[in-house]
């Protein structure tokens, strides 16, 4: 039986790859950048898409991943800068966590 695979990111390049899941460190075989782990249910932007990278770029570096849940997707994910920009606002005007806001589905 085949391991389950899941997507790593490498920012910079702007590059997804599925593999498989483990403690090493992927590096990215175009530029031998450390990627970062996505989970397995990341669909990934346009490679021309600038602001959905951006986008995509806050959302993992605030520790945000799209995993599977027993349920379904990931849940609730910005698409957005503005919808971001607003979560970030939200957060920082309330002292929510930033990762805690990011993947509210409606700001008070």
């Amino acid at each position: 039986m085949a391991h389950a695979k899941t997507s790593y990111v490498c920012l910079p390049c702007r590059a997804t790859y599925k593999k498989p899941y483990g403690a090493l460190e992927r590096l990215c075989p175009r530029c031998a950048e450390p990627m970062v782990h996505a989970g397995s249910a990341f669909a990934a932007p346009r490679r021309r898409d600038t602001a959905a990278w951006r986008t995509l770029s806050v959302l993992l570096h605030a520790g945000i991943g799209f995993h599977k849940t027993c349920c379904g997707g990931p849940g609730y994910r910005p698409r957005t800068l503005p919808e971001v920009r607003a979560r970030l606002a939200h957060a920082r005007r309330t002292g929510e966590p930033a990762h805690k806001a990011l993947v509210r589905r409606e700001l008070p």
